[in-house]
């Protein structure tokens, strides 16, 4: 699920290991500073141990099932991932970009009961039961070159039926919508919306409007095994319920709130949705976690190896987990190898890499906690660079990391 306040939209599951994190026990230490430089020969294999996945900020995916094999319920879970917030309730709708269809036409399967909405006169129209149009198989909406959107029914070729002078939404009063992109087809909720670019930067784009339970039963089987326990399950349901309503009312993007990626939360639609996650957000219906009367902002990452990381909220503390090391949690420790030449590659200034320094990290747990600035001393060159850099060149699961060894290649 959730990065930092994420940067970029289309550019933060567990079902595909993705974004909360952890919180518990033991306040932060002061940050350790630097260590002995690791000396790097030419063409070296360096050793990289490490614990967690994701940015440890919040609840941990892992850590919530660890909890519930506990005996945890999912308030209590709740409660040590997000100290100082409370329960609450929240309703409404959301707006979720679709990121596979940036850039192009929104297209639905025909089917019954599909109506044509006019965002800007307000107007809603069914498509014809009679004449060459009844035996459409898709219908689309696609700019017409002059701010309006053309929508299309395809028989073989496409067929303009009618122009709109503004953004269009398909709906439907029976039955889900079916999203065409590519050889894809993706079941909604809701209504469809296709909307035109804002600026030259932009594109248009295709955005699900949403209820707000209709968009959580669409998010936890995504973000969250849906064999885990029902505790876990519903402290993941609450959580992206309050994530989702946060970002409604501090959103991305005029068009839309959410994205249906790690950069928001992963969201599959009515397609994702499973039953045993299904029974997760019935029984947590409309519950939130607020801070000082507003939804909190409930990050959370897969794994935080043992220790939440500071998500500079009061309730995103950094804090010990004794939940997040359970046996099944395959990356709450982890090693890897990665190559002198890979790291010259990323960090290019850097020249002949000769020693590498982590200077500075949270103080918090193993080494010292996340690594938050290194050195990078090379032939060209030093630079300084910081951990979160370093992961993502590098592919890292986490910033909590330590340097074990470089060895000749």
């Amino acid at each position: 699920m959730s990065t930092l306040r994420h940067t970029s939209i289309a550019a933060t599951g567990l079902a595909g290991l993705l974004a909360l994190s952890g919180a518990g026990l033991g306040h932060a230490t002061a940050a350790a500073t630097s260590t002995p430089a690791l000396q790097v020969p030419d063409n070296a294999v360096i050793t990289i141990d490490g614990r967690g996945f994701g940015h440890g900020h919040g609840l941990s995916q892992y850590g919530a099932e660890g909890a519930a094999r506990q005996g945890l319920s999912a308030r209590k879970i709740l409660h040590f991932y997000y100290p100082g917030t409370r329960s609450g309730q929240q309703s409404g709708r959301v707006r979720v970009l679709i990121t596979a269809g940036i850039g192009k036409p929104t297209i639905v399967l025909a089917g019954p009961g599909l109506k044509v909405h006019d965002l800007q006169k307000g107007t809603t129209t069914p498509v014809p039961t009679r004449g060459p149009a009844a035996r459409a198989t898709q219908w689309r909406m696609a700019g017409d070159g002059a701010g309006g959107t053309a929508v299309s029914y395809r028989t073989g070729a496409w067929h303009v039926w009618r122009t709109l002078p503004g953004n269009g939404e398909f709906r439907s009063a029976r039955a889900a919508l079916t999203l065409v992109v590519g050889g894809s087809r993706t079941s909604y909720r809701g209504t469809l919306q296709s909307l035109a670019p804002v600026s030259k930067a932009t594109h248009r784009i295709t955005v699900n409007r949403v209820s707000l339970e209709g968009y959580v039963r669409g998010v936890v089987p995504r973000e969250m095994p849906t064999s885990w326990h029902q505790a876990a399950l519903q402290a993941q349901a609450v959580a992206a319920r309050t994530y989702a309503a946060f970002e409604a009312v501090n959103p991305y993007d005029t068009r839309f709130n959410l994205c249906d990626t790690s950069s928001c939360q992963v969201y599959g639609g009515l397609s994702a949705e499973n039953p045993r996650t299904g029974k997760a957000v019935t029984r947590t219906a409309g519950q939130v976690r607020l801070f000082h009367g507003q939804p909190a902002f409930t990050q959370f990452s897969s794994s935080n190896g043992g220790w939440t990381s500071d998500g500079g909220q009061p309730y995103l503390s950094a804090e010990k987990d004794p939940y997040d090391g359970w046996p099944g949690n395959l990356v709450h420790t982890w090693s890897t190898a990665v190559t002198s030449r890979s790291i010259e590659k990323a960090f290019p200034g850097v020249g002949n890499l000769r020693s590498i320094a982590v200077t500075q990290r949270d103080g918090n747990g193993q080494w010292g906690g996340r690594v938050e600035v290194m050195n990078l001393r090379g032939s060209k060159r030093n630079l300084v660079v910081s951990g979160d850099d370093f992961r993502s060149a590098l592919g890292l699961r986490s910033t909590w990391f330590d340097l074990a060894k470089a060895a000749a290649g």
